[in-house]
């Protein structure tokens, strides 16, 4: 099964554009895009730390079941 993520529900909740997200957490905005559309599924330890630090949530808290 592909890990899926709640990074867009997160960033929604705190009114957050992707690039505002992206540019806080120190990525992509594209990557930030594929992240929320599913096109890409794994992605670093690091960037996954990164996008929860900016959402202000622990990494494991993003992913969905």
């Amino acid at each position: 099964m592909k890990p899926r993520y709640k990074i867009k529900e997160f960033r929604k909740e705190l009114n957050m554009s992707q690039e505002e997200l992206a540019n806080k957490a120190g990525i992509s905005r594209a990557t930030l895009s594929k992240l929320e559309s599913g096109r890409i599924v794994e992605v670093s330890t690091n960037t996954l730390s990164k996008i929860a630090d900016a959402l202000d949530k622990k990494a494991n808290e993003i992913f969905l079941a």
